[in-house]
């Protein structure tokens, strides 16, 4: 199974402390993560072991991605295991501090890319989308956390 690294940044004047907390308030990522809605199914949402779902599309059109938490040390990383098809791999969020305040926020995700030959084709083509889609959610969350 190929893998792909996808990994975009942004910058937040909000502190490590409130990133992480607005990041991890799963039911509230519709109002930074395009087009998703995700909820907490096992678990409280708030450490290892924990099983989340994720749904992104429209309406009935999209695709569900079923994750567990694998790492979490507040305020700085929350790492996930993606379980299901068509999204399979490891997920992480790093929330770094800035100097003189504020945070980088990073978003990492080591993708495996199912389909041999076809799906690494398909993946370049997509690839720029997905990383465009990501950065514009990114770019809400760190907007959302200084108004939060």
């Amino acid at each position: 199974m190929d893998v792909s690294r996808l990994t975009v940044t942004a910058r937040s004047g909000a502190s490590p402390e409130r990133v992480f907390s607005v990041l991890t308030d799963w039911p509230r990522h519709h109002e930074w993560m395009f087009l998703t809605r995700a909820r907490v199914t096992a678990g409280d949402g708030q450490g290892t072991g924990s099983r989340l779902e994720a749904f992104t599309g429209v309406g009935p059109v999209g695709f569900l991605d079923a994750m567990e938490i694998t790492g979490w040390d507040p305020p700085h990383t929350v790492e996930v295991r993606h379980t299901r098809w068509p999204v399979r791999g490891r997920g992480v969020f790093h929330v770094l501090p800035r100097a003189g305040g504020g945070s980088t926020i990073v978003w990492q995700e080591d993708l495996e890319i199912p389909f041999g030959p076809a799906g690494r084709l398909a993946w370049r083509a997509a690839k720029p989308l997905g990383a465009a889609a990501l950065r514009h959610s990114l770019r809400r969350l760190a907007e959302l956390c200084c108004t939060y």
